[in-house]
């Protein structure tokens, strides 16, 4: 039996065993009409105390799903078919449901979340976009309501709300469908903050704003400020953009750093001088642009330097790659577009504009220099996790999309979620036409324009879809020209995009969207559009992967509707030009085809769908390869992040220790050791440098301490010197305690400890980015860069574990205070002290992560600091000096 076989063989033993399921829970239909509203909502007090017993969440599903099925048909007049039960059942197992668009995921998922909610220990309804999670949660927060759990939205800009009855009973939603979907007010929700939505039962959100928040709470100074708590069970809805769109974009929550913007616009200048294929090579499978000799020898000349490798070292190259880049390979209105004097980055799957998001090392730096708007500082990473990373943290995860077979492998190996064909409710009847082929791309637009006349007149609704914005407008430009009246989704606006998507189903209607817009909203056909045929969707252009070509298919024959796709390609688009375009394009000109005339061969659309293939292939082995390297990465940060944890409670980092101060102590005690059989390593005890370690005891311990540390001149032991100074310090201790109360003492252990992971958590995230960047170039030596980059990274990671205990041994006996109420600082908050001599980065709680990668303003130094040369001596007495130390 072959792969594909087997897979199919697996999926209907699935689908048996899911409709067994589905008719025990049919079985109890009208048992659960007889019962009363409230007791329906004592049904769910009723399971979580079976919970508790230790009754299991599949033990209770039946009557769950059951009781979930009623409860929807009486407070939005809505049942669940058999199909949307079985992928309910599916996700609830934790795997993803392939479910055609328009067949109810959005009330298939209500089931699998109710049922995990009752452990008390939440459910995420992961969306797309701030609109969808809105929508959901606005909408199906009826359902839950009704059964006695909470509702919580989380938005950007740290907007959040939470479903109230008493709002919803004030707004009566309307019965109609499409009304629903159109409806913008949010009319069920009110604003709250944050840590009230996270205590709901059942969260809905995006995928942006969990992972946000999950960074966020890892660097949070307080335990108050910590709103996430515990990921336990997740539904991805449209699972194949999130998980494998926006794998390789990683979150980032970073601060501005010190970058002149002058070399971007120099280079940003100088870059135009150089031609194509004599100064630079270009790659276009690849990506990749390289410089040639020519290309090197003519910006040297331009720069006046001779060797601009010598002269600038990395840094010019770094510039001169960055701007070649930004000139060559980004381009505008395709992979971005400038709004508001900024350079706003454009999604390559979606054509959804990414506010907030930036392109990383320099690269939007240079595109801002090269389109000659601001160019804004480059940042320091303080913190970053991938979505791999981020989904696989939950407890259980699972997904639904109406696009997943073609990604299974991928789902399987890298998420271990298997992929279940969920059936339609009523069979699929679209028709999907074969490619029209075209010659060049100004033809085949003229034959779109043709196409969409055609079916106008006659009345059926068209979708037509683009890859990007650039071909969008140009086809609204012809359109526009021959009197057809349309909507353009430019992927601006998503409440926009669900009004206009929602309407593309009338009669008559014409809308051109990227290949995504919109996605999430069903298109309802009008009155009399099924008599003509349903909705067209006509696709501009093949995209480099399958899947986005059949979520655009998709938009059509919607729970049995008629309806029919087709794809114009041409000769000149990407991925026919890239794989081999010019040969037929050569055969359409011996044949003298025109240039605005179709040819329909299938060995054609075959090659095209395996380019496709290799592309997608290529794309996983990417991702892949991201993710081994990123999975290194990943677990040093477990390792910090539950370290900082139990700091934060004022438990000790690990069961090592009773409490933070024994830690502490040990900590100085190891280091006390580590100075004197250093400075007393040779046998000859004349050799000894006492003085050093005199010095150096003088770094850890307080001033008045430094007669009882010199008494170590007249002991000729090496044991004696190294047990008399360990001895002093319960007394330094004791004696530091007395002077600031034990309370104080206490916090500031945590603040300490706490500062000190996070400057140098900060410092590792710099140094491994740039030891990842230069890996590579270890292939060349025969070594294995992933085995190389491993080795080196776990050495760097114990450096850091080692370089935080010496940080605070240095201080925890020194620290100056002043009693200054009214200027508490972040790391003694609330307790009326000041630590004289630190650098506090801000609560993490300030931080606001927009989009994928945004700069957050780090609060300025203290006076204190201003006064202190970047060169001197650290004033906190570490011995560092001040730029490797508080001044970072």
């Amino acid at each position: 039996m072959g792969l594909f076989s087997k897979l199919f063989d697996t999926n209907k033993k699935n689908l048996k065993l899911y409709q067994d399921k589905v008719e025990i829970i049919n079985s109890l239909e009208k048992e659960y009409e007889k019962l009363k509203d409230e007791e329906i909502k004592n049904k769910t007090n009723e399971f979580k105390e079976r919970i508790k017993k230790g009754e299991t969440l599949e033990e209770i599903l039946p009557e769950a799903f059951a009781l979930v099925r009623e409860a929807a048909k009486r407070t939005i007049g809505q049942r669940h078919f058999d199909v949307q039960i079985i992928c309910a059942i599916a996700l609830h197992e934790g795997k993803i449901a392939e479910m055609k668009t328009g067949e109810g995921k959005t009330l298939a998922a209500t089931m699998p979340l109710y049922l995990n909610a009752l452990s008390d220990k939440g459910s995420h309804l992961v969306t797309v976009n701030d609109y969808l999670s809105r929508w959901q949660g606005d909408w199906m927060g009826e359902i839950y309501d009704f059964l006695g759990l909470s509702v919580g939205v989380i938005q950007q800009q740290n907007v959040s709300y939470i479903f109230d009855k008493k709002t919803a009973d004030k707004n009566k939603e309307t019965e109609d469908p499409e009304a629903k979907i159109l409806e913008l007010d949010v009319k069920n929700l009110r604003p709250c903050s944050r840590k009230e939505v996270y205590a709901c039962d059942i969260i809905y959100g995006t995928n942006n704003e969990f992972g946000f928040d999950y960074l966020r709470d890892n660097m949070a100074r307080n335990l108050e400020d910590i709103v996430q708590g515990e990921l336990n069970f997740a539904i991805i809805d449209e699972v194949d953009s999130i998980l494998i769109d926006e794998a390789r974009t990683p979150l980032i929550i970073s601060a501005p750093a010190e970058e002149s913007a002058e070399l971007y616009k120099k280079f940003a200048n100088l870059v135009p001088n150089l031609k194509e294929n004599e100064d630079y090579n270009v790659d276009e499978k690849a990506k990749a642009v390289t410089l040639t000799d020519s290309g090197i020898k003519k910006m040297e000349s331009l720069l006046g330097v001779k060797n601009i490798y010598e002269r600038g070292g990395v840094m010019l190259v770094h510039h001169l790659e960055q701007a070649l880049k930004a000139q060559v390979l980004f381009k505008k209105d395709k992979d971005y577009v400038v709004r508001d004097g900024e350079i706003v980055i454009i999604d390559e799957f979606t054509g959804r504009m990414m506010f907030g998001r930036r392109y990383s090392e320099g690269l939007h730096q240079a595109i801002e220099a090269k389109e000659k708007v601001e160019v804004k500082r480059e940042s320091i990473t303080l913190a970053t996790i991938s979505f791999q990373n981020l989904f696989r943290l939950y407890k259980k995860l699972a997904g639904m999309t109406g696009t997943a077979a073609t990604e299974k492998e991928e789902f399987h190996k890298i998420y271990d979620l298997d992929v279940i064909e969920i059936p339609t409710h009523k069979p699929m009847i679209r028709l999907d036409l074969s490619d029209k082929i075209y010659k060049t791309e100004e033809g085949k637009f003229k034959a779109v324009v043709r196409e969409v006349q055609k079916r106008n007149q006659k009345g059926q609704p068209v979708l037509v879809g683009t890859i990007s914005i650039e071909k969008s407008e140009r086809l609204s430009d012809m359109l526009r020209r021959e009197g057809i009246k349309h909507e353009v989704l430019n992927a601006k606006h998503h409440e926009k995009e669900a009004k206009v998507i929602a309407r593309a189903g009338r009669k008559k209607m014409v809308t051109i969207a990227t290949n995504m817009a919109g996605r999430g909203v069903d298109i309802i056909l009008g009155k009399k559009v099924k008599e003509l045929g349903g909705l067209h969707v006509l696709g501009t252009e093949r995209h480099e992967s399958r899947r986005i070509d059949n979520q655009l298919r998709g938009r059509a024959g919607r729970q049995g509707d008629p309806g029919s796709s087709q794809f114009y390609v041409s000769t000149d688009d990407d991925l026919m030009r890239i794989f081999g375009g010019e040969r037929i394009k050569s055969i359409m000109t011996t044949l003298r085809v025109p240039e605005d005339q179709p040819i329909e061969n299938r060995l054609i659309s075959n090659s095209l769908e395996r380019a496709q293939e290799k592309v997608e292939a290529h794309n996983f082995d990417i991702r892949k390869h991201l993710l081994e390297y990123d999975d290194v990465l990943n677990r040093q940060r477990e390792i910090i992040y539950k370290r900082r944890k139990r700091i934060l409670r004022g438990v000790a980092s690990s069961e090592k220790y009773k409490n933070l101060k024994e830690e502490i102590i040990d900590a100085v005690g190891r280091e006390i050791h580590n100075v004197v059989m250093f400075h007393t390593s040779t046998e000859d005890s004349q050799k000894w440098d006492k003085k050093e370690i005199i010095e150096n005891m003088m770094t850890i311990f307080p001033e008045n301490l430094k007669n009882k540390i010199e008494k170590i001149k007249g002991l000729s032991n090496r044991e004696s010197i190294n047990n008399y100074l360990i001895e002093i310090i319960p007394e330094a201790y004791k004696k530091r305690e007395k002077e600031v109360g034990e309370e104080t003492q206490r916090m500031v252990e945590r603040a300490l400890i706490l500062r000190s992971i996070d400057n140098l958590w900060v410092e590792h995230l710099t140094t491994l980015d740039e030891l990842r960047t230069g890996i590579g170039l270890r292939g060349y030596g025969q070594k294995d860069p992933l085995t190389e980059y491993k080795r080196e990274a776990f050495n760097l990671f114990e450096n850091l574990i080692e370089n935080v205990y010496k940080e605070v041994v240095h201080l925890i006996l020194k620290i100056e205070f002043n009693r200054e109420p009214q200027k508490t600082s972040s790391l003694a908050q609330g307790s009326g002290v000041i630590m004289r001599g630190g650098d506090e980065k801000a609560a993490a709680g300030t931080f606001s992560g927009i989009g994928n990668k945004s700069d957050n303003q780090v609060p300025e130094k203290t006076k204190s600091m201003a006064k202190v040369g970047r060169n001197d001596p650290c004033p906190c007495g570490s011995g560092k000096k001040f730029k490797k130390c508080c001044g970072r």
